[in-house]
């Protein structure tokens, strides 16, 4: 390398160092060495094939940009593999690099992309290769209410960990319908614990975790990707109900159980409780019932309330004279309950409205422009675990005699009322209503259900009885 090229490798270093990050450049970029400059196009190498793949596939454009600025004529970036000989040799300071050095330089996220974000976390976060964030999703934009005050708080307990300190409950497991809050909450912890520089929080969704297993696979990288997912701090998992394939979710159970073991972090979240996850191996639902699970309620009209008005205020930060009157807060707060995404739709529709046609929100307006999103209450879901519950109070037993063996007459037909209203008020299977009876067998509840449904046909006392623990269920 002539003194010219020399020189000028240097300044892209710098402007790379620059552009990404001391960490980032580190981690990726030290070993990279110039190998030639021929015309339009600049020869690199770097010591693996792992490294190549993930510097074309994350940051080719960026190399080829602090090129451009040195050697405007350059169009093209090629990046090769050095021979074991050659990376042998002591050209570069760390050429030489110990064993764990090595290790760090395979430590990849996975084949993923984060969008870019304003937020101070996003570089951060973006290095370790995670899924897109919301520059909006933080802890500050989250309203607070009754049905959500438990996961706040774990969720901000997670937040403000630092590296060392023990783990509260791990994992920790969010779960609730759609739009109520989860993701919101799992993205809080990630702008959060990114923030500084001690921890690595990476936000991925189950979708994204699969693609980036399936992609290390397929580029023989899979055991980098293992690595990369075990080097992190706080691992936050969004969706976790998509999780398929039984090689991927069998991924899945050792990077968990590697975390946990390893006292790092895991935040989950997924639209039901783990037992519920049905798709999911039993290995991976009893490890996640084993730490903190919570439950976020529907929205209460106060919440939905303080929701609203939350998002008035952030309108206003780009349309001063935007406003909603309280009457027309009230009437939406009241009316659209079905989740925190209509809520925002809603006060999206009347800015858009009042912008647009240069009108003052109305209630009238308000009504007419909502119509759609004011949907009929929805029936109370109910679980198998409510049903335990509610029917062996009605019976005066204990919900372990409802699963338990006995062949007692003051236990078998409870449990047989019980498998009968699992089936009639759950979308639960008769396999997955016999594993949650003691781990029965579909057969077994098949019989409960027809014994049942023979009986209450001719039983008044016993059709009184259902009625009165399905009315329980449904308050």
């Amino acid at each position: 390398m002539s003194n010219m090229e020399h020189d000028r490798w240097s300044r892209v270093k710098g402007r790379l160092r620059t552009s990404v990050g001391e960490d980032v450049y580190s981690s990726w970029f030290a070993r990279m060495d110039l190998e030639a400059i021929q015309q339009e196009s600049v020869h690199l190498s770097v010591p693996t094939r792992f490294l190549k793949s993930w510097i074309q596939t994350h940051y080719s454009d960026k190399v080829l940009t602090c090129w451009q600025a040195e050697i405007p004529e350059v169009n093209r970036i090629e990046v090769t593999v050095r021979s074991p000989m050659r990376a042998a040799t002591p050209a570069a300071k760390d050429a030489a690099a110990p064993a764990e050095h090595r290790r760090e330089e395979q430590r990849a996220a996975p084949e993923l992309r984060s969008t870019n974000a304003t937020a101070p976390a996003a570089s951060n976060h973006d290095a370790l290769g995670g899924s897109p964030l919301d520059p909006r999703l933080t802890f500050a934009s989250f309203v607070v209410g009754r049905s959500n005050t438990l996961a706040h708080a774990a969720a901000k307990q997670v937040a403000e960990g630092r590296r060392g300190d023990p783990v509260m409950f791990n994992p920790l497991y969010i779960h609730s319908g759609v739009g109520l809050g989860k993701t919101h909450l799992l993205q809080a912890v990630t702008w959060a614990g990114n923030s500084g520089t001690e921890r690595k929080v990476l936000y991925l969704t189950a979708e994204k975790f699969m693609y980036g297993f399936v992609a290390a696979l397929k580029t023989q990288t899979s055991l980098a990707f293992k690595e990369a997912l075990r080097g992190i701090d706080v691992l936050v998992i969004d969706d976790l109900q998509f999780l398929q394939g039984k090689t991927t979710q069998a991924e899945f159970c050792h990077t968990l159980n590697a975390l946990i073991d390893a006292g790092r972090q895991v935040v989950v979240a997924a639209d039901r409780p783990p037992s519920d996850l049905e798709s999911l191996d039993e290995r991976v639902r009893s490890r996640l019932a084993g730490g903190l699970v919570v439950e976020m309620a529907t929205l209460g009209e106060d919440l939905r309330l303080g929701i609203l008005k939350s998002r008035v205020v952030a309108a206003r930060a780009h349309h001063a004279s935007f406003d909603v009157p309280q009457p027309v807060l009230e009437y939406l707060a009241r009316t659209i309950t079905h989740n925190g995404r209509d809520l925002e739709g809603a006060i999206n529709r009347l800015l858009a409205h009042s912008k647009l046609n240069n009108q003052p929100v109305t209630l009238e307006m308000a009504e007419h422009e909502v119509r759609d999103l004011i949907r009929p209450q929805e029936p109370k879901r109910i679980k198998i675990e409510d049903i335990q519950r509610v029917v062996a109070r009605q019976y005066n037993v204990s919900r372990s005699d409802l699963l338990s063996s006995r062949r007692t007459a003051n236990v078998v037909r409870p449990r047989q009322v019980a498998m009968y209203l699992a089936k009639t008020l759950t979308l639960r299977s008769l396999p997955e209503i016999g594993r949650r009876f003691g781990g029965r067998d579909h057969t077994t509840v098949l019989h409960a259900v027809r014994k049942i449904e023979g009986l209450v046909s001719k039983d008044t006392t016993l059709n009184d009885e259902v009625e009165s623990l399905k009315r329980q269920l449904q308050e």
